[in-house]
């Protein structure tokens, strides 16, 4: 049991080219130890009057096994066993024992542990454990515009940068989860990067290739509109509708179709439409014509304004010949759009997440520097396909020509609420470079 103060143990260990000294307590006998022990763990003392150490060697080249410290006093309730307990023990003290117990063979740890691991070894040699675990030291993970350390996460949480733990925004399993991201491609990004022992930063458009990947492979497809613009189609007559077969999977004919509702007013995408667009603008445009994906072509032939002269309405005519898409005659278009029928158009919220940060190597001393304002873009008034309503939506599944999606748990009765995993292509590294 040595009574020195933090700063005493500190300055008493020695440097990496001078030898410690011997603690004035070191020579204690059995009997007082173990009675301070006893006190110390029933909470007689109060924080910091003491610490035990074990008794190895004060002369070792390695600074870690200068008589390291076991167990210090904490009078603090622990979730779990309340004031029970007054002393904590280290994490070098625990770390082989937990491992020991709980069987474990490879204990795999960061490369800053690979000072520790002959005090880990001396431990299991020297306490009475039911195992023998190895410690293997590896390069940890990083990925840019991520910060991993759980200090940063943890500060992140506790100054309400982050809804919490499961924010699909951080690199947490549960944030992970929520965000939608299939546990099949975070095995596939491990396996790509491989194991090293030097340290190195994955770029995260890796990861996200590996996440649309699997995606890819797995999802399902849904027409969503997520900033709509009214369509009126004034030749297709009022009141009538019609069902069209639609693929739910492009790749994969064993997922089969779905029935979709067209009629005369639908939604489309706002960046769809452009009333004077630049030469290389394929989509709509006045006098344009395009394709409606599953339905028909349609081309512009009025544009209407509200008084502020902001766009709200276009009014197109369609080719009945062209129902599914082809054209008997043969022209061709530059554009095939998504759209969703208004008359059974479901309303919802989506979630649009980035990174969390600006900057591919935040800083994590001063990581609220670095966040980026724009990590969630929340758009309240998007228009989805009825198959996404309710819990029967596909999970997780591509809303066509924007990128996966997933429902959210904040979801409730006629107000499904949709995150995005990731979109169709890596456009966040151009976007954060000027591009």
């Amino acid at each position: 049991m040595d009574d020195q103060t933090q700063d005493e143990i500190r300055e008493n260990r020695g440097t990496l080219t001078e030898p410690g000294r011997n603690s004035p307590f070191r020579d204690r006998s059995i009997e007082e130890n173990l009675d301070l022990f006893r006190r110390m763990r029933a909470g007689e003392f109060p924080n910091g009057a003491r610490v035990l150490r074990a008794k190895i060697d004060m002369a070792a080249g390695n600074i870690n096994l200068r008589d390291p410290v076991l167990y210090r006093i904490l009078n603090a309730p622990h979730p779990r066993t309340g004031t029970k307990w007054h002393i904590y023990p280290s994490y070098d003290f625990a770390h082989g024992q937990s491992d020991a117990i709980e069987g474990i063979t490879h204990s795999i740890c960061t490369l800053e542990f690979e000072d520790h691991r002959p005090l880990y070894d001396w431990f299991i040699e020297n306490l009475p454990v039911p195992s023998r675990p190895r410690q293997y030291e590896f390069a940890r993970l990083n990925i840019t515009y991520t910060l991993l350390s759980k200090r940063v996460l943890t500060e992140l949480v506790r100054g309400g940068h982050v809804t919490g733990w499961d924010d699909p925004r951080m690199p947490t399993l549960a944030g992970l989860r929520r965000r939608g991201v299939p546990p099949a491609a975070i095995r596939d990004f491990v396996k790509r990067i491989g194991v090293a022992k030097a340290n190195s930063t994955v770029d995260v458009a890796m990861f996200e290739h590996a996440i649309r990947d699997e995606l890819n492979r797995t999802a399902l497809r849904r027409m969503a509109v997520l900033r709509p613009l009214k369509v009126v189609i004034d030749n297709y007559a009022e009141g009538q509708t019609e069902e069209l077969e639609a693929a739910n999977h492009p790749d994969d004919p064993a997922a089969g179709t779905r029935r979709i509702r067209f009629g005369r007013e639908l939604w489309i995408e706002q960046d769809d439409f452009m009333e004077n667009p630049p030469k290389k603008f394929f989509r709509l445009s006045p006098g344009a014509e395009v394709r409606l994906r599953y339905a028909y072509f349609i081309t512009c032939r009025e544009v209407r304004k509200n008084a502020k002269g902001e766009v709200v309405e276009l009014v197109c005519t369609y080719d009945p010949a062209t129902k599914g898409g082809n054209a008997p005659d043969g022209r061709k278009v530059k554009a095939t759009m998504h759209w969703v029928a208004a008359a059974d158009a479901v309303t919802a919220e989506v979630r649009l997440y980035n990174p969390l940060f600006t900057k591919p190597d935040p800083s994590g001393g001063n990581f609220a520097a670095d966040l980026n304002p724009g990590s969630l873009e929340v758009v309240p008034g998007a228009k989805l396909e009825p198959a996404l309503a309710g819990g029967n939506a596909p999970d997780p599944v591509q809303f066509e020509r924007q990128g996966y999606f997933v429902r959210d748990p904040d979801s409730g009765p006629g107000k499904p609420v949709f995150n995005r995993t990731v979109g169709l292509r890596d456009t966040w590294a151009k976007v954060s470079a000027g591009g």
